[in-house]
């Protein structure tokens, strides 16, 4: 198990902030025991919490030119039919995971191939399941055209405590299936718009693991 890049700018301010809060416990309430043993309660379950947000566990990926894979740890929310308007401009599967606090984080790409179009789009802070925050959160939108010209567009959202997309690919360049792409801090969600052919593997309800769980494949 490994501990995320994108979590030690948080692990030194809650390091930090510990210390300050132990400061004023071992100082100033030294006297008041239940105070101090609060205190250091309070400090190791901030940081503890912090560990386990960034995890980041080691995966080995089977890779599969026909399978889709799940971009992220999460529950699968959304299972339906719709139009996609920014890139596709016609009718997909949308598969929408929810991540919660408790997952891992990080992303990752759920087909091989060439990265097409990724876009970065500023918006509001919704909570993950409104239906509008596939459209008006902040969000980013990435396509993968794989060799054969099969396209899977899926896009990273954050939610009502996610405040940081982290996406680290480019347009033009080359990604691996299972691979990471990025990263959303605090729980969000990432919805997937496959072709309408695609053989869905995946329930309502059911738990996926980024870069294991098989979402879909390709007829």
């Amino acid at each position: 198990m490994k501990f995320h890049k994108e979590g030690y700018p948080t692990l030194i301010v809650g390091l930090l902030f510990s210390a300050f809060l132990l400061f004023i416990a071992e100082n100033y309430l030294k006297d008041i025991a239940i105070a101090r043993y609060l205190v250091w309660a309070i400090c190791i379950f901030f940081l503890v919490i912090i560990i386990q947000f960034f995890r980041s566990p080691n995966r080995s990926i089977i890779t599969n030119d026909n399978q889709i894979l799940s971009p992220c740890d999460g529950k699968v929310v959304v299972i339906e039919e719709t139009e996609e308007t920014e890139f596709l401009n016609e009718k997909r599967r949308q598969i929408s995971i929810f991540m919660s606090p408790l997952n891992v984080h990080n992303n990752r790409y759920p087909i091989a191939g060439d990265l097409k179009y990724y876009k970065y789009h500023p918006g509001k802070y919704l909570v993950a399941w409104h239906p509008k925050s596939s459209t008006d959160n902040e969000r980013t939108t990435i396509v993968v055209e794989d060799k054969k010209g099969r396209s899977i567009l899926f896009r990273q959202i954050a939610g009502a405590l996610a405040r940081r997309i982290v996406f680290y690919g480019k347009e033009g360049e080359k990604v691996e299936q299972g691979s990471e792409c990025g990263f959303i801090k605090f729980g969000s969600r990432v919805d997937l718009y496959l072709p309408l052919d695609a053989k869905i593997k995946v329930k309502l309800e059911e738990k996926a693991i980024g870069g294991k769980t098989v979402i879909a494949e390709f007829s």
